[in-house]
């Protein structure tokens, strides 16, 4: 059995349409944001460089916890089972001192294909949302691409994500991490499979976790890395209940022309 990995925060939260900052003390609490934190299961390194420069802490007035790209200066790619009705989002920022700031969230858009049962049961779905910021950041932004064909087994993806080093310990999560993984067998345009090769899914390794949903997916194309899909779930090793065994991945190739449709209606810069 496996996971889709957005967390949600202690019991009543499904009701938490409180003010911004109150939401905001509650996860930095439940994550362990004001603290020193970490990301990704199987002791993925800390990143602050490449793709992982571009990641961004989404939340919601549901408890929701889950990663996002910046694909432009006001635009966040995420996952759209991150993404529920009747939620307000917002985006976090740190300072120097590692304190969290809130940043508006303008409006989002779910692809309109997306099956939340497809995707519970690991069945290919356009598991691909977009927010747009009130105020555009001045974080790096990720280059937006669609995977190299033939999609093939034992092709390298980097995967960085906010989630947790430990499954169940929200504390231990909220920093951005990354991770090398390669594709198993039968990758297509409807979903890759990634693992850790070191692991192979027979023990536990380096993979996404919870918080790392909507992470970004990126492979080097051409001499520098694009973002080519999001996490969409995990599992633990022998691909049971967990993480560190697979992570699900939904790939842009059939929804990257949605991506820049949406982002030009909406005025955005990509």
């Amino acid at each position: 059995m496996s996971s889709m990995l957005t967390f949600r925060a202690a019991a009543g939260s499904h009701r938490m349409m409180m003010q911004p900052l109150k939401l905001l003390v509650r996860l930095s609490i439940a994550l362990g944001l004001t603290g020193p934190a970490a990301a990704m299961v199987g002791g993925a390194a800390p990143s602050d460089s490449g793709i992982a420069a571009s990641v961004i802490t989404i939340i919601g007035s549901r408890g929701t916890f889950c990663s996002g790209a910046l694909i432009a200066p006001d635009l966040v790619l995420s996952a759209a089972h991150c993404i529920q009705g009747g939620t307000d989002y917002k985006i976090v920022l740190y300072d120097a001192q590692r304190t969290p700031q809130l940043r508006d969230v303008k409006r989002v858009a779910v692809h309109p294909q997306f099956n939340a049962a497809g995707i519970s049961s690991h069945r290919a779905s356009a598991d691909v949302a977009l927010l747009q910021l009130a105020q555009p950041l001045t974080k790096p932004v990720a280059a937006l691409g669609i995977p190299s064909e033939p999609i093939a087994a034992g092709q390298n993806f980097v995967v960085a994500g906010i989630g947790v080093t430990r499954r169940g310990d929200g504390k231990s999560g909220g920093t951005v991490r990354a991770a090398s993984l390669t594709s198993t067998s039968q990758p297509g345009r409807l979903q890759i499979r990634l693992v850790d090769p070191a692991a192979n899914n027979l023990r536990d390794g380096l993979g996404a976790c919870t918080g790392d949903s909507g992470a970004p997916v990126a492979q080097a194309q051409s001499g520098r890395l694009l973002v080519v899909g999001v996490v969409s779930w995990s599992t633990g090793a022998n691909s049971g209940n967990g993480c560190g065994g697979l992570t699900g991945v939904t790939p842009l190739t059939l929804y990257r022309d949605w991506v820049l449709q949406t982002a030009r209606a909406w005025g955005a810069g990509l």
